[in-house]
């Protein structure tokens, strides 16, 4: 919600009308189970894109992450925001701080996280730490941790900073987006309209920031390559430095295999995705 009344705050302040309507999709719904064992793809998105094509909707704001890398036939990405803060954070209790580990937490600490992606890196970092799912939205995933159901949690700082939670209650360490590699996109919104729908896709051109798009361009690109989803455990945050990409990339087969680590520095986009795709096609 807060990502939609965003945006409908830029429309509005390029002179359009805007109205929010609230689609739920099968990853709100169900919310007993992690991802890992939920079938199919497009958990956060397929009733949206669905309410786009029979022209229910104009625009959808979706996390730019949550987007499958091909677009259903009809549709396409017409935008995408600039970047709020790529990294992860780890929410921990403070009774189960040791700030002499890795991460900050204790020994055997109860971690929740239901993202294949961290579950590989926390594997890579801290072996012993015993990882449960965590499902629902930030508020209901803190209030878990609150509840101590876990020893520390781990969220995308993005949500945290736009809902300005109080998080004194708890040690908050922000993991180094070059060492815990964020997913593809995190921390960006993608704006999806209808291909057909020209004074649409002109009027978010509008809100689209073109170094971010650039960069979620080589994240989603590997990604694709890969044929993965938000149950491969893929992190790639790419940054643009003068004239050169600089990716940051973390692969694992499964969340249980051994995670590989690379940063890399190339001058165009095509040459960043090559180099990337080559190295973890050796793997």
């Amino acid at each position: 919600m807060w990502q939609a009344n965003y945006i409908k705050a830029k429309i509005e302040d390029l002179g359009f009308t805007c109205v929010i309507q609230i689609i739920e999709t099968r990853g709100d719904q169900i919310q007993n189970i992690g991802f890992s064992k939920m079938e199919g793809k497009g958990f956060f998105t397929k009733e949206i894109e669905e309410a786009l094509l029979e022209k229910k909707i104009d625009i959808a704001v979706h996390s730019h992450k949550d987007l499958e890398t091909s677009q259903p036939s009809g549709l396409c990405i017409a935008a995408v925001t600039e970047r709020a803060a790529p990294e992860d954070v780890i929410l921990i209790l403070k009774s189960s701080v040791d700030e002499n580990a890795v991460f900050d937490f204790k020994q055997h600490a109860v971690v929740g996280t239901s993202s294949a992606r961290r579950k590989a890196q926390l594997n890579f970092h801290r072996p012993d730490a015993k990882l449960e799912d965590l499902r629902g939205n930030v508020p209901t995933r803190i209030q878990k941790l609150r509840d101590g159901k876990y020893d520390a949690i781990i969220l995308a700082k993005a949500g945290l900073d736009r809902l300005e939670i109080d998080l004194s209650e708890f040690h908050v360490h922000v993991c180094e987006p070059e060492k815990f590699v964020p997913a593809p996109a995190q921390g960006a919104l993608g704006l999806q309209c209808r291909t057909e729908d020209e004074s649409t896709i002109q009027l978010l051109s509008n809100l689209n920031h073109i170094e971010t798009s650039d960069c979620v361009f080589i994240e989603r690109s590997v990604l694709a390559q890969l044929n993965g989803g938000c149950q491969l455990p893929l992190g790639v945050y790419a940054q643009k430095h003068f004239n050169e990409y600089v990716v940051h990339v973390s692969y694992a087969k499964s969340s249980f295999d051994e995670t590989v680590y690379y940063s890399l520095r190339n001058e165009s986009q095509t040459d960043a995705i090559h180099h990337v795709l080559k190295l973890l096609k050796e793997e």
